[in-house]
């Protein structure tokens, strides 16, 4: 297939140039040739399903009463954590946001703190970094991976940070720089060896924002079982989800209990007494989410290989179009929670946007990066030039599982 194949008619009228117009119909034509013509209502990005497990489940957790913040579902859920990923501890906790807030806690983070954080990424990563009054530092991204980029962010640590006796500081503004947090975007694993040995390197832990990557893999390891510690995100839009919720991991069991006793409000085992020996949270996940989420994780490898096979559909229909399909490298197993592509140039994103969700295909653009948002606006950054070419040339496609079933 070939851009300059397709009628481009009355894309000056409309303010489009021809060749923006020429690409929206390559894009519209692929996704219609992988999911077919939406029937009634449009095709979402990215949508949860449900069976009979998730009723039941649901149905036998309100017959129980034991709706709120303890109960049996609620320990099966981070049992069953734990078994699909390999982790030693996994808490379920009110969303994601919250995961990676306790995380940074307990690996240190202070007040006044930065945190390098990727500008490419939901908001939630940052905001978990304010959240622990502590400053994002922004690095960029591998091209390939679309994550944290290892080589350029060494490069950068040892033009400006310097080393102390308590740790890594940023020589430009006085401040420690107390961890690094790594996002698998669009469900892409990072190149996990490469950046921990960055962080080994320079003395900071590393923490996974795993949010979108349950079911991916690095080099065999399941995503969430690298570094110190990782958060989960059980939202609507994920390849499972509680409705609301998250999941801290991690390979230390002691770790682990410390996760749980923060985020059951720092409540000490004490009879009928209400005895907390620190500043705690009640970022625990109810058990009534924990039943849906029992059942959605029965499903989760099913799920995936559907994903999989979506992303397969997609890679066939823009192949030898000039538009890329963001595809995992040979030492990692995507779990493609958002397909991605990458448009040939940085004017005709809109023009497919438009085009698309005219048609019924709910497609969307990258978030914004973390870097122009008014309340990160002077935060410390690396070079930004692969993020800001990336956001202006990405479009995310429909990617719900059941579309690998038309």
């Amino acid at each position: 297939m070939n851009a300059k194949s397709h009628s481009a008619s009355g894309a000056v009228s409309h303010g489009i140039s021809v060749e923006a117009a020429q690409w929206a119909s390559v894009v519209k034509q692929a996704v219609r040739s992988v999911i077919g013509d939406p029937s009634g209502a449009p095709i979402a990005l990215h949508e949860p399903e449900f069976g009979e497990a998730e009723r039941r489940y649901v149905d036998d957790c309100v017959t129980s009463g034991w709706v709120s913040s303890v109960g049996s579902y609620v320990d099966r859920f981070e049992a069953m954590l734990r078994e699909m990923t390999g982790a030693a501890g996994a808490v379920a906790v009110v969303n994601g946001t919250a995961a990676l807030h306790v995380c940074l806690r307990l690996v240190g983070v202070q007040a006044g703190d930065e945190v390098l954080v990727p500008s490419l990424t939901f908001i939630a990563t940052a905001n978990a970094v304010a959240y622990q009054g502590a400053i994002p530092h922004f690095v960029d991204s591998d091209p390939e991976r679309l994550a944290v980029d290892p080589v350029k962010l060494s490069a950068h640590l040892a033009r400006v940070g310097v080393r102390k006796p308590d740790g890594l500081y940023n020589r430009e503004t006085g401040r420690r720089v107390a961890a690094l947090m790594v996002m698998h975007v669009f469900g892409l694993p990072a190149d996990m060896d490469a950046l921990q040995a960055v962080a080994d390197d320079f003395g900071i832990p590393l923490v996974e924002d795993a949010a979108e990557s349950l079911g991916s893999t690095y080099k065999g390891r399941d995503c969430g079982t690298f570094g110190r510690i990782a958060g989960l995100s059980f939202n609507g839009n994920k390849i499972a989800t509680t409705g609301g919720g998250g999941a801290i991991l991690t390979m230390d069991s002691d770790l682990a209990a410390r996760a749980k006793h923060l985020t059951t409000t720092a409540r000490v085992p004490a009879g009928w007494d209400f005895v907390h020996d620190e500043i705690g949270y009640n970022y625990r996940m109810p058990n009534l989410n924990a039943a849906l989420g029992c059942a959605q994780m029965e499903r989760v490898p099913g799920f995936v290989e559907e994903k999989r096979r979506l992303a397969e559909n997609y890679r066939r229909a823009f192949a030898d179009t000039g538009v890329q399909v963001l595809w995992e490298p040979s030492d990692a197993t995507s779990n493609y929670w958002l397909n991605t592509i990458f448009l040939p140039d940085r004017e005709s994103r809109d023009a497919v946007l438009t085009a698309t969700n005219d048609a019924g295909f709910m497609t969307r653009p990258c978030w914004t990066p973390m870097h122009r948002l008014p309340m990160f606006a002077d935060c410390p950054r690396d070079d930004l030039s692969v993020v800001e070419d990336a956001v202006a040339r990405i479009v995310n496609l429909p990617s719900s599982p059941k579309l690998a079933r038309i």
